[in-house]
């Protein structure tokens, strides 16, 4: 018979396996979208409990683990889906999908075993699990340069034209929220939803310079309309600012900014953020601007909003443009320095925490902007009545 004790602490630990089940997040991982050698995001940070889901786009790829030193050798006793031969044609019907749940903070490495006609991990096809910081020895450039290095001379390119510019139309919808009906007047291009309220608002969060790395975690999301985002800034000096597809690493005209978010390598928690509510269904594109030692949207710091990733204006094109226009050997991109100040047309505040700094919005009938913990809606392209 078990002792009171004993029955304790079973019950305790149950709890925390429910508490962090609760908690778990789960990463997409796009593989071989657009029929580019790459996987996409190339890293996640996750904790233990997290589920990373690989989805297979047409070609034949396989999700294999392999070692820092040997990045394209599979390794002994590692995971490995096999291959996953994916028809033509497929994209925007059911994907094959395979998934893995994380067991603890350690790197995992992973690459591409394909090597007809060329060896897909020598092209860059590798991911990783919580790799180490970018200014570490293994960090996730390292491990792809040494893949580059054991078996070919990297040729990915993730677009190699500039997508065609969206379509932009207006459109009126009848909208309700709390018991109250308006028309709106709103833009929209094809492929993005009509604007709906959820039937609860949700709070995302993204994670800006998450554990050192040049990246928003997660990059890519789906917000509906009423919902917030929350930018919380990690160490470094990063901004969030918006821009066009075609022009990945310019300010946009009238688009919301941060400015510069200066945090201390020390920083644990408190973080300063910036706030957005979403106003309209329309993709929004947004960039780092900071270009001190090297431009971050050249390195692939940007984040997308409602992106149609069913059209060839995915987030994959966006920053695959942003690595091209901006990054290394690029002529570089406009609009970044490292300043502690962000301006522009609209609204303007202060974000909260001790190291924040100006931000700013402009009214483009997709987003509002919200300082500390109030909210400025700024409202969609025409008229909104009734609010509350």
């Amino acid at each position: 018979m078990l002792s009171s004790t004993t029955r304790t602490l079973i019950l305790a630990a149950s709890a925390l396996s429910l508490a962090t089940a609760a908690f778990a997040t789960n990463y997409d991982v796009a593989v071989g979208p657009n029929g580019n050698l790459v996987f996409y995001p190339e890293y996640v940070i996750a904790q233990p409990g997290d589920t990373v889901n690989f989805v297979f786009h047409p070609k034949n790829h396989t999700v294999t683990q392999s070692s820092f030193d040997s990045p394209c050798s599979p390794a002994d006793g590692g995971i490995n889906s096999g291959f996953m031969p994916v028809a033509p044609g497929s994209e925007g019907g059911p994907l094959p999908n395979w998934s893995v749940t994380v067991n603890d903070t350690n790197p995992v490495w992973i690459y591409c075993q394909q090597t007809m006609p060329k060896p897909h991990c020598g092209q860059g096809m590798v991911f990783a699990i919580n790799p180490p910081p970018a200014d570490s020895d293994k960090s996730f450039e390292a491990f792809k340069d040494k893949a580059v290095g054991t078996s070919g001379e990297s040729t990915v390119e993730a677009v190699t034209s500039t997508p065609p510019p969206q379509t932009w139309a207006e459109a009126t919808a009848t909208v309700s929220s709390s018991g109250s009906v308006w028309v709106s007047t709103y833009t929209s291009y094809e492929g993005t939803p009509e604007p709906t309220y959820a039937p609860q608002p949700v709070t995302h969060t993204i994670i800006v310079g998450d554990s050192g790395q040049l990246m928003y975690n997660p990059m890519n999301i789906s917000a509906s309309l009423g919902d917030t985002v929350i930018f919380e800034f990690h160490q470094k000096n990063h901004t969030v600012t918006q821009s066009n597809f075609n022009t990945p690493c310019t300010p946009k005209d009238g688009g919301f900014t941060s400015g510069f978010r200066p945090v201390a390598p020390d920083v644990t928690s408190n973080f300063p953020t910036f706030q957005i509510t979403i106003n309209d269904t329309a993709p929004i594109w947004g960039y780092c601007q900071q270009t001190q030692p090297a431009s971050h949207c050249g390195a692939g710091m940007v984040f997308s909003i409602n992106a149609v990733e069913t059209g060839v204006n995915n987030f994959a094109a966006f920053q695959a443009l942003a690595i091209e226009q901006a990054g290394p050997g690029s002529s570089g991109a406009t609009g970044g320095n490292s300043s502690s100040s962000g301006n522009g047309n609209g609204g303007s505040g202060s974000g909260n925490g001790d190291s924040s700094s100006g931000g700013n919005g402009g009214n483009n009938g997709a987003v509002s902007i919200s300082m500390n913990k109030g909210s400025l809606v700024l409202g969609f392209v025409g008229v909104i009545m009734a609010m509350v």
